[in-house]
């Protein structure tokens, strides 16, 4: 574990990863990252994990201007599947694709996800961590216009379109969170809910048996960061997906859905049911997601 009182992070997606960026720059190598892997996919051989290994990119500063994959990778393995015949609806570039092949392999060989993770976190010069919410695979479905979708294929071939009819972590009952999760929960000094996706981001890993009542445990105070900025929804089905829980996308509704697991909310507007933090959670740039990190850490530390 990087630290004694590590500041620990639930994450998924964008918003999640980019307030990693911001945190790191706050609490160093005491950051550890729970990442959601709900979303993993196995494709072209490949055991891909988007959300960690995005949380990841962001943390070594390795991002591409897209949002997502490695900076200025190239795409040749996708275009000569593509000449081949292969529906080619996921984009990996190459060395994404290496990435993932490896971890395939590690896994094939059998090595735990969180070990694949670390060797990932490594080779890329992180001090921080990142850990998968379990080393059991647990995926996300979809229920949208008439079928089930695999949260990527939701996501991609439907582009995340709404309404919303219903939503499973499929295996999370048989998953469990690993010692390293548990420990950093056990041991923190603070814990944050990014700014993610409440149901498809943060949702699986709060389903893993265990993760919730670790949180509900430990001593740290827990606040959330909402994912709505100046009330709205950047990008995703965050909206539908509220609605779907029977929740509204507004201050109240993100408190809502995670009560009674924090102590605050951080956003800018405040929630009628739980003590808010009202500022910008714009992270858009540097300077941003920084001041927005350390703003999250001073908060939650004043509620200890």
């Amino acid at each position: 574990m990087s630290a004694d009182h590590p500041v620990v992070m639930l994450a998924g997606g964008t918003g999640g990863a980019k307030l990693a960026r911001g945190m790191l720059d706050v609490a160093g190598e005491q950051l550890v990252v729970i990442a959601n892997t709900g979303d993993d996919v196995e494709i072209y051989g490949a055991h891909v994990s988007p959300d960690p290994d995005l949380v990841t990119f962001w943390l070594a500063d390795r991002i591409d201007e897209r949002g997502w994959g490695l900076q200025r990778d190239s795409f040749h393995a996708m275009d000569q599947l593509r000449e081949l015949g292969v529906d080619v609806w996921f984009n990996l570039g190459d060395r994404d694709l290496a990435i993932c092949l490896e971890r395939a392999r590690m896994l094939g060989e059998g090595a735990r996800q969180t070990r694949a993770q670390a060797r990932l976190a490594a080779s890329l010069g992180i001090g921080a961590t990142v850990l998968p919410m379990s080393d059991q695979p647990v995926r996300t479905a979809v229920l949208a216009a008439g079928r089930w979708w695999p949260l990527q294929e939701f996501m991609i071939r439907h582009r995340g379109a709404g309404p919303v009819d219903d939503v499973a972590f499929r295996h999370a009952r048989a998953a469990r969170p690993t010692l390293e999760v548990l420990e950093a929960i056990e041991r923190a000094r603070a814990i944050v809910i990014g700014p993610s996706n409440p149901v498809i981001s943060i949702g699986p890993i709060l389903a893993v048996p265990g993760v919730r009542e670790a949180i509900v445990a430990s001593p740290a105070p827990v606040v959330a960061v909402s994912p709505l900025v100046a009330g709205r929804v950047l990008k995703g089905p965050t909206a539908a997906c509220l609605e779907w829980a029977g929740h509204a996308a507004d201050s109240d509704g993100i408190a809502a859905i995670y009560e009674p697991l924090i102590d605050g909310l951080v956003a800018d507007s405040a929630a009628a049911s739980v003590t808010t933090l009202q500022t910008t959670v714009m992270l858009d740039t540097p300077e941003r997601r920084r001041a927005v990190a350390a703003a999250t850490l001073t908060f939650a530390t004043s509620l200890a």
